[in-house]
């Protein structure tokens, strides 16, 4: 960075598009004062320009009196301009001007001819390694590609489980990552994800899940991920509307999270793209990549329904169409497409306040603020690529929860749906570069993908921009071939 006096002003110039931040707004690189005390923190604020400062003729310059008697702080953001920041001032602020100012969370422009970092899939992993390519690398030359519409794949249409509470070293890692992300994702995005962590218990049914979860409660405890066995009447004190005593699988105990939970799936992705938005990165929505284009072994670009776009780097971020793409690139993926089904009943009065999976009868159960049961099940039985419900798979997971959770036989189903997960063969994800100098792949989070989007996101950034993650390593393209599998079929009962 290079400031130099000119009178009464300090001109500072910077290659990074940095912002400059003062107490209370932020101001574009320009003509700005530095007082005595100015220093670098990587932050940005709320406003744009402050009152009372002149604009020069020259695009993106604010001038202000030597004098100024405030800070200056720098950050690695790009010149964008910068959303109002929401917040209960900005609710009564608003009221009183009948909402009329309120602007759209996120731009919709049209893609530009080139970019630093293509992530194709604008659903939540796709948004978080965008944004933490922003915030934590400062590349913001980015644009995320979406097909459909923000969000309207899997993070849409999953049940919100969060947990961390994996058996293997490498996935407690990462998820423990993505839930302590969550503990603080509304602050970070200045966005309500709603995250709730009312506790996630996972049932013990028969002695062999008894044995794995007391297992998995010590492997926790050395990996620092606070879980603990509790005995059957502590699982009832927690779910009193549950029946212990199964005619087929009674309650034997439970492995309980207590900072598990659930946070709204919307909220997230929305909640990223408006912040990506914010740094500049491009959220193109209603975009299909119909071929990616290749110079030799290196990426150049991909070829969409809007046109051909230029990149340096590419990141596929498709769940269940990952397959598709890695095709495209020239590639293949040790996965399948299978899809995976889920239910709401009709809302009632609060009736529990933790998550309970049951994965002896492949179920799992929580309430929604809106007071509907949100119920999901095991995948299907066969590949496909449907995003319906069906009528066995709901009779199958429902008639299974209906024993332990006898209340359920009472409600009407409200409505049902269909998301395609990627399964690999030992139901852990592939965070990996690949065969293709310049792409990388994001895929294989079978059905628990929404628990690990911002830990996702922060590894597969960190990939990106430095070639290399300690959260990643493990889970590299080659360890198929090497037979170093992260097996966690069995330690999960189901990859939820």
């Amino acid at each position: 960075m290079l400031a130099k006096k000119r009178g009464n002003w300090t001109r500072v110039s910077s290659t990074h598009g940095q912002l400059i931040r003062t107490g209370h707004f932020n101001l574009p690189i320009g003509f700005v004062c530095l007082s005595q005390n100015c220093k670098k923190v990587p932050q940005v604020v709320s406003s744009y320009f402050a009152s009372g400062s002149e604009q020069s003729q020259d695009k993106g310059e604010v001038r202000f009196p030597s004098a100024a008697p405030f800070d200056l702080p720098i950050g690695p953001y790009s010149k964008a301009t910068l959303m109002k920041r929401y917040s209960a001032f900005a609710i009564a602020r608003e009221a009183i001007r009948y909402h009329s100012g309120w602007e759209r969370a996120w731009r919709a422009p049209e893609p530009k001819s080139k970019y630093d970092v293509i992530i194709i899939g604008a659903g939540g992993h796709g948004l978080a390694t965008a944004y933490y390519l922003g915030k934590n690398f400062g590349i913001t030359n980015v644009a995320i590609i979406e097909k459909g519409w923000l969000g309207g794949g899997n993070t849409g249409r999953n049940t919100t489980i969060i947990r961390s509470n994996y058996l293997q070293d490498p996935s407690a890692a990462l998820y423990e990552k993505s839930r302590s992300l969550y503990e603080t994702m509304s602050q970070d995005l200045n966005y309500n994800v709603m995250f709730s962590p009312r506790g996630v218990i996972m049932l013990a049914q028969t002695q062999h899940e008894v044995r794995g979860y007391q297992r998995t409660a010590h492997a926790n405890a050395l990996q620092g991920v606070p879980t603990e066995w509790i005995s059957p009447q502590r699982v009832k004190e927690l779910c009193p509307i549950i029946n212990l005593e199964g005619p087929r699988y009674p309650v034997l105990g439970g492995l309980l999270q207590a900072r598990g939970g659930t946070a709204r799936h919307d909220a997230v992705a929305w909640g990223y793209a408006r912040a990506c938005s914010d740094m500049g990165m491009d959220v193109i929505q209603q975009c299909e990549v119909t071929g990616i284009r290749r110079e030799g072994s290196k990426v150049v670009g991909v070829d969409t329904t809007k046109g051909a776009i230029d990149c340096d780097k590419l990141g596929i971020v498709v769940a269940g169409h990952s397959g598709d793409l890695a095709q495209m690139a020239g590639f293949r993926l040790p996965l399948e497409s299978v899809a995976l089904q889920a239910l709401v009943s009709e809302p009632i009065k609060p009736v529990m306040d933790v998550v309970i999976m049951a994965n002896t009868v492949h179920g799992y159960l929580s309430q929604s603020d809106k007071g509907e049961m949100v119920i999901g099940g095991g995948t299907d039985g066969y590949n496909n690529y449907t995003q319906r419900g069906s009528f066995h798979h709901v009779e199958e997971t429902v008639r299974a929860l209906n024993e332990t959770f006898p209340m359920l036989s009472r409600l009407k189903m409200l409505r049902q749906w269909g998301g395609i997960v990627d399964v690999t063969g030992d139901r852990s994800p592939i965070l990996s570069k690949t065969p293709v100098d310049g792409v990388f792949i994001n895929c294989g989070w079978g059905t628990g993908g929404f628990k690990a989007i911002p830990g996702s996101g922060w590894a597969m950034a960190e990939l990106m921009a430095k070639g290399s993650s300690p959260l990643t390593d493990a889970y590299g393209m080659e360890r198929y071939i090497e037979g170093r599998f992260i097996d966690e079929s069995v330690a999960a009962g189901v990859a939820h």
